[in-house]
């Protein structure tokens, strides 16, 4: 007997197990071009493939049936703008997958949960500012009342302006942070846990730099995304004034913690701002490469990465202030409880505080 299924959670499935879909229809033993039609909604699957599907994707059959719309890739990272030959196709889709069911999630406890920013995520145009991103990345200082100096904790600021941010493997792809703005949700923020905590800053920085400027793709959107994020974290007038004199490896080093940025992001915001002569630029990169620390800094600079906090608390009221079980959640969710507790390895408090997140939470039921 046919079922009738949600075909684009089917796909999703998939893509999230990181399987080619000639590689899944042989596992499912059906023909490729009959698993096209099921995941393309051109045919009706029968429970027998259900059952097997919920077998090889690892999922509660009740998954397949959600009335969830799937989205496919957000635009920072679309591959005809972002040419990261790196990443290959199934990386791409199992982050749009896990982005999927992370939205899935967040719609179910927003049913529960109020979550009231206590600022705003500012939009411009760059033509209006005649180009200028350093002047915007001011005005975003300025509108958030950033105090001059380092953002002491970024993702505490997005956070306050609404933004739900996620830390994740990413299936160990070469994307180092991606965003997605669902209508009627806030925008989500997944950043890869494969990156030391300052590249992990700028690369929420850079996911800012979108949603700031970009309302639709262009060619140069990865350079202006860039350019914010380097304008955000290291105001001009300030962060000269830390780079006046000599700068050098030691330098640099020296900076790394009070700014909280990568001794290479400092290498090239003195570049960009014309503190070094090209001589002097191309020496201290010679010795980043003959002091092997090009791919990984010195790990006795690093800092803890920032820890977002807001859907992680949303998840803590349900099982204190609704008295949900991780099985009850994992239900809510249409996962196996392995895999919420993967996705959630939550740390428990003694006590649930909302306000602790920044962004407030309220229980609306």
């Amino acid at each position: 007997m046919a079922i009738q299924v949600n075909y684009g959670l089917l796909r999703i499935a998939r893509q999230r197990q990181g399987l080619a879909q000639g590689e899944a229809a042989k596992r499912l033993g059906i023909a490729q071009v009959t698993l096209s039609r099921y995941e393309n909604g051109a045919s009706l699957p029968s429970e027998d493939f259900l059952r097997r599907a919920s077998d090889l994707y690892d999922l509660p059959e009740s998954f397949f049936c959600q009335p969830d719309t799937a989205f496919g890739a957000p635009v920072s990272v679309h591959p005809m703008w972002r040419k990261k030959h790196d990443v290959t196709a199934h990386e791409l889709d199992a982050v749009v997958a896990e982005l999927n069911l992370r939205a899935i999630h967040i719609r179910r406890l927003l049913q529960a949960v109020d979550h009231a920013p206590k600022r705003d995520i500012p939009r411009f145009d760059l033509e209006d500012y005649d180009g200028d991103i350093e002047r915007i990345a001011s005005i975003v200082r300025a509108h958030w009342l950033l105090p001059r100096g380092p953002v002491q904790n970024l993702t505490a600021c997005v956070e306050l302006a609404g933004c739900i941010v996620i830390h994740s493997h990413l299936n160990g792809s070469a994307i180092s942070g991606v965003t997605v703005s669902v209508p009627g949700m806030p925008p989500i923020i997944l950043l890869s846990t494969e990156q030391p905590a300052d590249r992990m800053r700028f690369t929420l920085a850079h996911e800012l730099g979108h949603m700031v400027l970009h309302r639709f793709p262009s060619p140069d959107m990865e350079q202006e995304a860039n350019a914010f994020a380097s304008a955000l974290l290291m105001p001009a007038d300030e962060i000269k004034i830390a780079l006046s004199g000599r700068i050098d490896m030691r330098r640099l080093a020296a900076l790394k913690p009070e700014w909280r940025v990568s001794m290479q992001g400092l290498l090239y915001r003195a570049q960009s701002l014309n503190l070094l002569t090209k001589g002097e630029a191309a020496w201290l990169w010679r010795q980043f490469n003959m002091m092997r620390i090009k791919l990984r800094e010195p790990p006795e600079l690093d800092f803890p990465a920032e820890a977002p906090s807001v859907l992680s608390k949303m998840v803590i009221m349900h099982l204190h202030a609704f008295g949900y079980t991780e099985q009850d959640i994992a239900a809510m969710f249409h996962l196996h409880t392995h895999t919420f507790r993967e996705m959630y390895p939550i740390h428990q408090p003694e006590a649930p505080s909302a306000t602790a997140t920044g962004a407030k939470l309220r229980v609306i039921r």
